[in-house]
Protein backbone atom coordinates (compact mmCIF):
# COMPACT_ATOMS: atom_id res chain seq x y z
CA UNK A 1 0.00 0.00 0.00
CA UNK A 2 1.21 3.40 -0.70
CA UNK A 3 1.05 5.72 1.97
CA UNK A 4 -0.04 9.32 1.73
CA UNK A 5 2.74 11.61 1.74
CA UNK A 6 1.99 14.50 4.53
CA UNK A 7 1.63 17.77 2.64
CA UNK A 8 4.59 20.40 3.79
CA UNK A 9 3.63 23.88 3.92
CA UNK A 10 6.75 25.34 1.72
CA UNK A 11 4.99 23.16 -0.93
CA UNK A 12 1.87 24.59 -0.81
CA UNK A 13 2.92 28.31 -0.74
CA UNK A 14 5.07 27.06 -3.51
CA UNK A 15 2.42 25.75 -5.56
CA UNK A 16 0.85 28.87 -5.38
CA UNK A 17 1.17 32.23 -7.06
CA UNK A 18 3.89 33.77 -4.62
CA UNK A 19 3.08 37.30 -3.82
CA UNK A 20 6.77 39.28 -4.21
CA UNK A 21 8.00 41.31 -0.82
CA UNK A 22 6.33 39.22 2.10
CA UNK A 23 9.43 38.71 4.30
CA UNK A 24 10.62 36.73 6.33
CA UNK A 25 7.83 34.81 5.49
CA UNK A 26 5.77 33.76 2.53
CA UNK A 27 2.53 34.92 1.13
CA UNK A 28 0.54 32.63 -2.11
CA UNK A 29 -2.82 32.91 -3.21
CA UNK A 30 -4.05 28.99 -3.58
CA UNK A 31 -6.86 27.32 -5.18
CA UNK A 32 -9.40 26.13 -3.25
CA UNK A 33 -8.15 22.50 -3.56
CA UNK A 34 -4.96 23.61 -1.33
CA UNK A 35 -7.54 26.52 0.90
CA UNK A 36 -9.25 22.59 1.75
CA UNK A 37 -5.69 20.74 2.01
CA UNK A 38 -4.18 23.21 4.44
CA UNK A 39 -7.89 23.02 6.53
CA UNK A 40 -6.86 18.94 6.82
CA UNK A 41 -4.07 19.78 7.88
CA UNK A 42 -5.21 21.96 10.74
CA UNK A 43 -8.27 19.37 11.48
CA UNK A 44 -5.71 16.37 11.82
CA UNK A 45 -3.76 18.59 13.66
CA UNK A 46 -0.33 18.62 12.12
CA UNK A 47 -0.67 22.15 11.63
CA UNK A 48 -1.46 25.21 13.66
CA UNK A 49 -3.22 28.01 13.55
CA UNK A 50 -1.14 31.23 13.47
CA UNK A 51 -4.53 33.74 12.24
CA UNK A 52 -7.30 34.40 9.81
CA UNK A 53 -8.47 37.32 8.29
CA UNK A 54 -9.77 38.90 5.66
CA UNK A 55 -10.08 41.94 3.04
CA UNK A 56 -13.25 42.77 0.41
CA UNK A 57 -12.16 40.02 -1.97
CA UNK A 58 -9.74 37.38 -0.29
CA UNK A 59 -9.27 35.48 3.06
CA UNK A 60 -6.02 34.54 4.48
CA UNK A 61 -4.49 32.15 7.03
CA UNK A 62 -0.96 31.78 8.44
CA UNK A 63 0.27 28.52 9.47
CA UNK A 64 2.85 26.89 10.85
CA UNK A 65 3.84 23.22 10.41
CA UNK A 66 5.65 20.71 12.49
CA UNK A 67 9.02 21.98 10.72
CA UNK A 68 8.09 25.38 12.76
CA UNK A 69 7.68 27.16 8.72
CA UNK A 70 5.52 29.47 8.38
CA UNK A 71 3.47 30.49 6.06
CA UNK A 72 0.24 32.46 4.51
CA UNK A 73 -1.82 30.71 2.48
CA UNK A 74 -4.86 33.49 0.78
CA UNK A 75 -7.76 32.60 -1.21
CA UNK A 76 -10.23 34.58 -3.54
CA UNK A 77 -13.56 35.20 -2.59
CA UNK A 78 -15.66 34.72 -5.31
CA UNK A 79 -18.71 36.02 -4.59
CA UNK A 80 -17.90 36.79 -1.06
CA UNK A 81 -18.00 33.13 0.14
CA UNK A 82 -14.74 30.79 0.61
CA UNK A 83 -14.89 27.09 2.48
CA UNK A 84 -14.82 27.56 6.13
CA UNK A 85 -11.67 26.46 8.45
CA UNK A 86 -14.01 26.87 11.34
CA UNK A 87 -16.32 24.08 10.22
CA UNK A 88 -13.10 21.67 10.47
CA UNK A 89 -10.79 22.99 12.88
CA UNK A 90 -12.60 25.04 16.19
CA UNK A 91 -10.03 27.86 16.49
CA UNK A 92 -10.85 29.73 13.56
CA UNK A 93 -14.48 29.60 14.26
CA UNK A 94 -14.55 33.60 16.18
CA UNK A 95 -12.00 34.94 13.33
CA UNK A 96 -14.08 33.59 10.76
CA UNK A 97 -17.65 35.16 12.48
CA UNK A 98 -15.44 38.82 13.04
CA UNK A 99 -14.24 38.33 9.26
CA UNK A 100 -17.93 38.00 8.46
CA UNK A 101 -18.64 40.90 10.32
CA UNK A 102 -16.05 43.80 9.15
CA UNK A 103 -16.23 42.46 5.48
CA UNK A 104 -19.38 40.17 4.38
CA UNK A 105 -16.90 37.58 3.61
CA UNK A 106 -19.22 34.28 4.17
CA UNK A 107 -17.54 30.84 5.48
CA UNK A 108 -19.53 28.61 3.68
CA UNK A 109 -19.96 25.51 6.10
CA UNK A 110 -20.13 27.35 9.22
CA UNK A 111 -22.84 26.34 11.20
CA UNK A 112 -22.51 29.40 13.48
CA UNK A 113 -23.25 32.02 11.62
CA UNK A 114 -24.48 34.71 14.56
CA UNK A 115 -22.33 38.08 14.58
CA UNK A 116 -19.28 38.32 16.83
CA UNK A 117 -17.97 42.09 16.51
CA UNK A 118 -21.25 43.75 15.60
CA UNK A 119 -23.30 44.43 18.27
CA UNK A 120 -25.78 46.27 15.84
CA UNK A 121 -24.66 49.44 17.33
CA UNK A 122 -22.56 50.52 14.34
CA UNK A 123 -25.05 52.25 11.68
CA UNK A 124 -23.41 50.15 9.28
CA UNK A 125 -22.93 46.64 8.67
CA UNK A 126 -19.36 44.78 7.21
CA UNK A 127 -18.09 48.14 7.40
CA UNK A 128 -14.53 47.67 5.31
CA UNK A 129 -16.33 45.76 2.83
CA UNK A 130 -16.04 47.50 -1.01
CA UNK A 131 -19.69 48.67 -0.94
CA UNK A 132 -20.67 48.61 3.23
CA UNK A 133 -24.09 47.49 3.90
CA UNK A 134 -27.23 49.34 6.19
CA UNK A 135 -26.98 49.59 9.57
CA UNK A 136 -27.22 45.82 11.34
CA UNK A 137 -30.50 45.73 13.75
CA UNK A 138 -29.33 45.28 17.19
CA UNK A 139 -31.12 41.48 17.49
CA UNK A 140 -30.80 39.65 21.03
CA UNK A 141 -28.37 36.84 20.88
CA UNK A 142 -28.67 33.36 20.96
CA UNK A 143 -26.80 31.96 23.37
CA UNK A 144 -26.03 27.74 22.95
CA UNK A 145 -28.37 25.42 24.94
CA UNK A 146 -27.30 22.83 27.17
CA UNK A 147 -29.30 19.63 28.24
CA UNK A 148 -30.09 17.93 31.72
CA UNK A 149 -32.15 18.05 34.66
CA UNK A 150 -32.58 21.07 36.70
CA UNK A 151 -30.06 23.31 35.13
CA UNK A 152 -30.25 27.00 35.12
CA UNK A 153 -28.40 29.97 33.73
CA UNK A 154 -26.43 32.59 35.03
CA UNK A 155 -25.72 35.97 33.19
CA UNK A 156 -22.74 38.45 33.98
CA UNK A 157 -21.57 41.54 32.89
CA UNK A 158 -20.50 43.05 30.26
CA UNK A 159 -19.97 45.56 32.94
CA UNK A 160 -18.60 43.60 35.86
CA UNK A 161 -17.60 45.05 39.76
CA UNK A 162 -14.29 46.27 38.99
CA UNK A 163 -12.38 48.91 36.73
CA UNK A 164 -12.24 46.13 33.82
CA UNK A 165 -13.00 45.68 30.12
CA UNK A 166 -16.98 44.90 29.31
CA UNK A 167 -17.22 41.02 28.54
CA UNK A 168 -20.55 38.83 29.09
CA UNK A 169 -20.62 35.25 30.28
CA UNK A 170 -23.46 33.26 29.95
CA UNK A 171 -23.30 30.32 32.62
CA UNK A 172 -25.58 27.06 32.46
CA UNK A 173 -24.99 25.40 35.90
CA UNK A 174 -26.17 22.14 38.13
CA UNK A 175 -26.53 23.74 41.48
CA UNK A 176 -22.83 25.41 41.68
CA UNK A 177 -21.25 23.34 38.85
CA UNK A 178 -21.10 24.73 35.74
CA UNK A 179 -21.99 22.66 32.59
CA UNK A 180 -21.51 25.21 30.50
CA UNK A 181 -19.75 28.74 29.90
CA UNK A 182 -20.29 30.95 26.80
CA UNK A 183 -18.99 34.01 25.74
CA UNK A 184 -19.79 36.72 23.78
CA UNK A 185 -17.41 39.90 23.77
CA UNK A 186 -17.13 42.57 20.66
CA UNK A 187 -17.64 45.84 23.18
CA UNK A 188 -15.04 47.30 23.21
CA UNK A 189 -14.07 46.90 19.28
CA UNK A 190 -12.47 50.33 18.26
CA UNK A 191 -12.33 49.92 14.05
CA UNK A 192 -8.39 49.42 14.68
CA UNK A 193 -8.39 47.52 11.34
CA UNK A 194 -10.64 50.37 9.86
CA UNK A 195 -8.47 53.36 11.34
CA UNK A 196 -5.09 51.95 9.87
CA UNK A 197 -6.26 52.09 6.22
CA UNK A 198 -5.03 55.19 4.76
CA UNK A 199 -2.84 55.78 7.62
CA UNK A 200 1.21 57.12 7.76
CA UNK A 201 3.19 54.56 9.34
CA UNK A 202 3.84 56.90 12.67
CA UNK A 203 -0.10 57.31 13.30
CA UNK A 204 -0.18 53.57 12.21
CA UNK A 205 2.51 52.79 14.84
CA UNK A 206 0.35 55.08 17.63
CA UNK A 207 -2.66 52.58 16.67
CA UNK A 208 -1.22 49.64 17.14
CA UNK A 209 0.38 50.58 20.34
CA UNK A 210 -3.10 51.03 21.51
CA UNK A 211 -4.65 47.68 20.42
CA UNK A 212 -3.90 46.52 23.85
CA UNK A 213 -2.73 48.73 26.50
CA UNK A 214 -1.09 46.47 28.88
CA UNK A 215 1.02 44.45 25.42
CA UNK A 216 1.42 48.34 24.26
CA UNK A 217 5.51 47.45 24.01
CA UNK A 218 4.70 43.84 22.17
CA UNK A 219 1.95 44.95 19.84
CA UNK A 220 4.88 48.63 19.06
CA UNK A 221 7.24 46.01 18.57
CA UNK A 222 5.32 43.19 15.99
CA UNK A 223 4.46 46.20 14.35
CA UNK A 224 7.35 47.70 13.89
CA UNK A 225 9.17 44.62 12.97
CA UNK A 226 6.58 44.14 10.37
CA UNK A 227 6.81 47.81 8.76
CA UNK A 228 10.70 46.91 8.68
CA UNK A 229 10.13 43.31 7.09
CA UNK A 230 8.22 45.18 4.49
CA UNK A 231 10.49 47.91 4.14
CA UNK A 232 13.66 45.40 4.05
CA UNK A 233 14.66 48.24 6.54
CA UNK A 234 17.80 47.28 9.04
CA UNK A 235 17.38 48.38 12.47
CA UNK A 236 20.41 49.40 14.72
CA UNK A 237 22.03 46.93 16.88
CA UNK A 238 21.16 49.40 19.94
CA UNK A 239 18.03 49.58 19.40
CA UNK A 240 17.28 45.93 19.12
CA UNK A 241 18.68 45.46 22.27
CA UNK A 242 16.85 48.26 24.12
CA UNK A 243 13.52 47.00 22.40
CA UNK A 244 14.08 43.51 24.45
CA UNK A 245 14.57 45.56 27.37
CA UNK A 246 11.17 47.45 27.17
CA UNK A 247 9.35 43.80 26.59
CA UNK A 248 11.19 42.16 29.70
CA UNK A 249 9.92 44.63 31.82
CA UNK A 250 6.59 44.61 30.45
CA UNK A 251 6.87 41.31 31.25
CA UNK A 252 7.81 41.16 34.39
CA UNK A 253 5.22 44.03 35.35
CA UNK A 254 2.49 42.37 33.70
CA UNK A 255 3.40 38.83 35.26
CA UNK A 256 4.08 40.51 39.02
CA UNK A 257 0.22 42.04 38.67
CA UNK A 258 -1.29 38.25 37.81
CA UNK A 259 0.31 36.81 40.48
CA UNK A 260 -1.29 38.67 43.03
CA UNK A 261 -4.62 39.41 41.38
CA UNK A 262 -4.95 35.50 41.31
CA UNK A 263 -3.97 35.19 44.85
CA UNK A 264 -6.52 38.14 45.92
CA UNK A 265 -9.33 35.84 44.01
CA UNK A 266 -8.27 33.11 46.18
CA UNK A 267 -8.71 35.64 49.02
CA UNK A 268 -5.37 35.98 49.65
CA UNK A 269 -4.84 39.55 49.73
CA UNK A 270 -1.00 39.59 51.13
CA UNK A 271 0.15 38.37 48.01
CA UNK A 272 -1.69 40.55 45.90
CA UNK A 273 -0.39 43.27 47.99
CA UNK A 274 3.34 42.79 48.11
CA UNK A 275 3.22 41.56 44.31
CA UNK A 276 1.49 45.18 43.55
CA UNK A 277 4.29 46.94 45.32
CA UNK A 278 6.64 44.95 42.89
CA UNK A 279 4.92 45.89 39.90
CA UNK A 280 4.45 49.46 40.83
CA UNK A 281 8.17 49.12 40.88
CA UNK A 282 8.79 48.15 37.78
CA UNK A 283 6.21 50.66 36.38
CA UNK A 284 8.15 53.48 37.58
CA UNK A 285 11.31 51.79 36.65
CA UNK A 286 10.42 51.88 32.92
CA UNK A 287 8.85 55.20 33.63
CA UNK A 288 12.69 56.68 34.84
CA UNK A 289 14.48 54.49 31.94
CA UNK A 290 11.97 55.70 29.18
CA UNK A 291 10.09 58.38 30.10
CA UNK A 292 6.63 56.28 30.55
CA UNK A 293 5.16 53.72 32.67
CA UNK A 294 4.00 51.37 29.94
CA UNK A 295 6.87 52.34 27.80
CA UNK A 296 3.80 53.55 24.86
CA UNK A 297 5.25 54.66 21.52
CA UNK A 298 8.48 54.36 22.52
CA UNK A 299 9.29 51.82 20.15
CA UNK A 300 8.89 52.80 16.76
CA UNK A 301 9.19 51.39 13.20
CA UNK A 302 12.97 51.80 12.41
CA UNK A 303 14.44 51.80 16.38
CA UNK A 304 13.02 53.35 19.19
CA UNK A 305 12.18 57.06 20.60
CA UNK A 306 13.98 57.61 23.60
CA UNK A 307 17.24 55.80 24.89
CA UNK A 308 18.45 54.78 28.30
CA UNK A 309 20.89 56.77 29.89
CA UNK A 310 22.96 56.02 33.45
CA UNK A 311 20.38 57.01 35.46
CA UNK A 312 17.44 54.47 33.60
CA UNK A 313 20.39 51.76 34.02
CA UNK A 314 20.41 52.50 37.42
CA UNK A 315 17.01 52.73 38.10
CA UNK A 316 16.59 49.10 36.21
CA UNK A 317 18.96 47.61 37.51
CA UNK A 318 17.48 48.26 41.70
CA UNK A 319 14.59 46.91 40.15
CA UNK A 320 16.06 43.70 39.74
CA UNK A 321 17.96 43.90 43.02
CA UNK A 322 14.65 44.64 44.62
CA UNK A 323 12.72 42.23 42.88
CA UNK A 324 15.43 38.97 43.51
CA UNK A 325 15.75 40.20 47.21
CA UNK A 326 11.93 39.61 47.91
CA UNK A 327 10.50 38.03 45.30
CA UNK A 328 11.21 34.15 46.36
CA UNK A 329 9.84 34.89 49.64
CA UNK A 330 6.27 35.71 48.39
CA UNK A 331 7.11 32.47 45.97
CA UNK A 332 7.73 30.43 49.37
CA UNK A 333 4.34 31.93 50.91
CA UNK A 334 2.62 30.65 47.62
CA UNK A 335 3.55 27.65 47.62
CA UNK A 336 3.42 27.12 51.07
CA UNK A 337 0.28 28.23 52.13
CA UNK A 338 -2.45 25.56 52.25
CA UNK A 339 -5.31 27.12 51.94
CA UNK A 340 -4.45 28.88 48.65
CA UNK A 341 -3.30 25.52 47.25
CA UNK A 342 -6.66 24.27 47.75
CA UNK A 343 -7.70 26.78 45.39
CA UNK A 344 -5.42 26.78 42.70
CA UNK A 345 -3.75 22.95 42.40
CA UNK A 346 -6.59 21.15 40.13
CA UNK A 347 -8.99 23.84 39.58
CA UNK A 348 -9.41 25.17 35.58
CA UNK A 349 -7.60 22.05 34.38
CA UNK A 350 -6.78 22.72 30.52
CA UNK A 351 -6.05 19.82 28.79
CA UNK A 352 -2.94 19.46 26.77
CA UNK A 353 -4.96 18.01 23.73
CA UNK A 354 -7.00 21.06 23.54
CA UNK A 355 -3.97 23.60 24.52
CA UNK A 356 -2.28 22.26 21.08
CA UNK A 357 -5.31 22.01 18.90
CA UNK A 358 -5.87 26.24 19.68
CA UNK A 359 -2.04 26.71 19.38
CA UNK A 360 -2.23 28.70 22.67
CA UNK A 361 0.38 30.91 23.63
CA UNK A 362 1.97 32.36 26.79
CA UNK A 363 1.42 30.45 30.39
CA UNK A 364 -2.01 29.31 28.91
CA UNK A 365 -0.48 26.78 26.42
CA UNK A 366 2.97 26.29 28.30
CA UNK A 367 1.21 24.92 31.54
CA UNK A 368 -1.10 22.53 29.53
CA UNK A 369 2.40 20.89 27.53
CA UNK A 370 2.69 22.95 24.53
CA UNK A 371 6.26 23.97 24.66
CA UNK A 372 6.07 27.23 22.04
CA UNK A 373 7.91 30.73 22.55
CA UNK A 374 8.37 32.80 19.50
CA UNK A 375 11.29 34.21 20.90
CA UNK A 376 13.19 30.87 20.98
CA UNK A 377 11.42 28.98 18.34
CA UNK A 378 11.93 32.33 15.55
CA UNK A 379 14.79 33.29 17.37
CA UNK A 380 14.36 36.87 16.63
CA UNK A 381 17.32 39.40 17.87
CA UNK A 382 18.49 39.82 20.29
CA UNK A 383 17.26 36.75 21.87
CA UNK A 384 18.89 34.49 19.70
CA UNK A 385 22.19 36.00 21.24
CA UNK A 386 20.59 35.40 25.28
CA UNK A 387 20.25 32.54 27.31
CA UNK A 388 16.90 32.04 28.58
CA UNK A 389 14.60 28.90 29.43
CA UNK A 390 10.78 28.34 28.61
CA UNK A 391 9.02 26.70 31.69
CA UNK A 392 6.21 24.18 30.90
CA UNK A 393 4.28 22.43 32.66
CA UNK A 394 1.08 19.77 32.04
CA UNK A 395 -0.28 19.78 34.44
CA UNK A 396 -3.20 22.70 32.98
CA UNK A 397 -4.66 23.98 36.02
CA UNK A 398 -4.67 27.77 37.73
CA UNK A 399 -1.64 26.31 39.98
CA UNK A 400 0.60 25.56 37.15
CA UNK A 401 -0.33 29.04 34.88
CA UNK A 402 0.66 30.48 38.14
CA UNK A 403 4.01 28.82 38.36
CA UNK A 404 4.70 29.61 34.57
CA UNK A 405 4.51 32.83 35.40
CA UNK A 406 7.01 32.94 38.42
CA UNK A 407 9.27 30.81 36.46
CA UNK A 408 9.03 33.37 33.85
CA UNK A 409 9.18 36.49 35.83
CA UNK A 410 12.81 34.56 36.97
CA UNK A 411 13.84 34.47 33.58
CA UNK A 412 12.83 37.70 32.76
CA UNK A 413 15.18 39.11 35.20
CA UNK A 414 18.18 36.82 33.95
CA UNK A 415 17.62 38.54 30.53
CA UNK A 416 17.13 42.08 32.03
CA UNK A 417 20.41 41.47 33.49
CA UNK A 418 21.91 40.03 30.45
CA UNK A 419 20.81 42.88 28.56
CA UNK A 420 22.00 45.48 30.69
CA UNK A 421 25.66 43.80 31.10
CA UNK A 422 25.79 43.69 26.51
CA UNK A 423 23.87 46.67 25.49
CA UNK A 424 25.98 47.96 22.36
CA UNK A 425 26.34 51.58 22.00
CA UNK A 426 25.06 53.57 18.68
CA UNK A 427 22.35 55.19 17.20
CA UNK A 428 18.44 53.85 18.30
CA UNK A 429 16.91 54.19 14.86
CA UNK A 430 16.94 55.38 11.20
CA UNK A 431 14.55 57.08 8.64
CA UNK A 432 11.74 55.02 7.42
CA UNK A 433 11.96 57.67 4.84
CA UNK A 434 15.59 56.10 4.02
CA UNK A 435 13.97 52.64 3.81
CA UNK A 436 14.13 52.26 0.21
CA UNK A 437 11.76 53.25 -3.05
CA UNK A 438 8.75 51.33 -3.06
CA UNK A 439 7.39 52.88 -6.52
CA UNK A 440 7.75 48.90 -7.55
CA UNK A 441 4.46 48.16 -6.13
CA UNK A 442 2.56 47.57 -2.44
CA UNK A 443 5.02 45.67 0.26
CA UNK A 444 4.01 43.20 2.80
CA UNK A 445 5.62 42.64 6.14
CA UNK A 446 4.21 40.20 8.66
CA UNK A 447 5.82 39.65 12.02
CA UNK A 448 5.68 37.40 15.41
CA UNK A 449 6.91 38.63 18.28
CA UNK A 450 6.46 37.50 22.22
CA UNK A 451 3.99 39.20 24.24
CA UNK A 452 3.01 38.66 27.89
CA UNK A 453 0.10 36.33 27.16
CA UNK A 454 1.80 34.52 24.12
CA UNK A 455 2.78 35.45 20.70
CA UNK A 456 1.33 38.43 18.45
CA UNK A 457 1.08 38.87 15.16
CA UNK A 458 1.47 41.36 13.05
CA UNK A 459 0.94 41.76 9.20
CA UNK A 460 -0.09 44.66 6.65
CA UNK A 461 0.55 46.01 3.34
CA UNK A 462 2.32 49.31 2.60
CA UNK A 463 1.17 51.27 -1.02
CA UNK A 464 3.22 53.38 -2.84
CA UNK A 465 2.20 56.29 -1.32
CA UNK A 466 3.81 55.19 1.58
CA UNK A 467 0.94 54.65 3.54
CA UNK A 468 -1.30 51.64 5.12
CA UNK A 469 -3.04 49.69 3.09
CA UNK A 470 -4.24 47.02 5.09
CA UNK A 471 -3.19 45.32 8.87
CA UNK A 472 -4.38 42.91 10.69
CA UNK A 473 -3.15 42.39 14.42
CA UNK A 474 -3.85 39.30 15.91
CA UNK A 475 -3.84 38.71 19.61
CA UNK A 476 -2.84 35.68 21.36
CA UNK A 477 -6.64 35.68 23.44
CA UNK A 478 -8.09 34.64 20.26
CA UNK A 479 -7.16 31.51 20.79
CA UNK A 480 -7.40 31.81 24.45
CA UNK A 481 -10.82 32.77 25.31
CA UNK A 482 -12.76 29.34 24.24
CA UNK A 483 -10.08 27.59 25.91
CA UNK A 484 -11.13 28.91 29.17
CA UNK A 485 -14.67 27.88 28.50
CA UNK A 486 -13.60 24.70 28.45
CA UNK A 487 -11.37 24.75 31.48
CA UNK A 488 -14.50 26.23 33.58
CA UNK A 489 -16.57 23.38 32.70
CA UNK A 490 -17.03 20.80 36.15
CA UNK A 491 -15.52 24.02 38.22
CA UNK A 492 -17.98 25.55 40.70
CA UNK A 493 -19.06 29.43 40.05
CA UNK A 494 -17.22 30.73 42.53
CA UNK A 495 -14.10 29.85 40.73
CA UNK A 496 -14.95 31.30 37.48
CA UNK A 497 -12.98 34.46 38.92
CA UNK A 498 -9.92 32.85 39.91
CA UNK A 499 -10.12 30.45 36.47
CA UNK A 500 -10.61 33.71 34.35
CA UNK A 501 -7.86 35.68 36.10
CA UNK A 502 -5.06 32.90 35.65
CA UNK A 503 -6.04 33.06 31.90
CA UNK A 504 -6.06 36.64 32.03
CA UNK A 505 -7.63 37.05 28.61
CA UNK A 506 -7.35 40.96 26.76
CA UNK A 507 -10.63 42.25 26.23
CA UNK A 508 -9.68 44.89 23.49
CA UNK A 509 -7.01 42.89 22.24
CA UNK A 510 -9.34 40.69 20.84
CA UNK A 511 -12.21 43.07 20.04
CA UNK A 512 -9.60 45.44 18.12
Amino acid sequence: MVRKKTPVLADVIEAGRRIEHHVPWPRAVVTAKAWNLAVEELANGRWSLLGLWGEPDKVHMALLDEAQTIGVVSLDCRGGRYPSVGQHHAPALRLERAAADLFGLAPQGLADTRRWLDHGQWGVSHPLAVRPGGPATAASYRFLAAEGESLHQIAVGPVHAGIIEPGHFRFTAGGETVVRLEERLGYVHKGIEGLMAGAPIDRAAKLAGRTSGDSTVAYSLAFGRAVEAALGLEVPARAIWLRALMAELERLANHLGDIGAICNDAAFAIMHAHCGVLRERALRAADAAFGHRLMRDRIVPGGTASDLDEAGTSAIRSLVAEIRKRFPHLVELYDNTASLQDRTVAAGRLKVELARQHAAGGYVGRASGRDFDARRDLAYAPYDELAFDVPVLREGDVNARVWIRVREVEQSLSLIEQILGRLPAGPIGVEIAAAGDIADGPREGMALVEGFRGDILAWLRIGENGTIERCHLRDPSWFQWPLLEAAVEGNIVADFPLCNKSFNCSYSGHDL
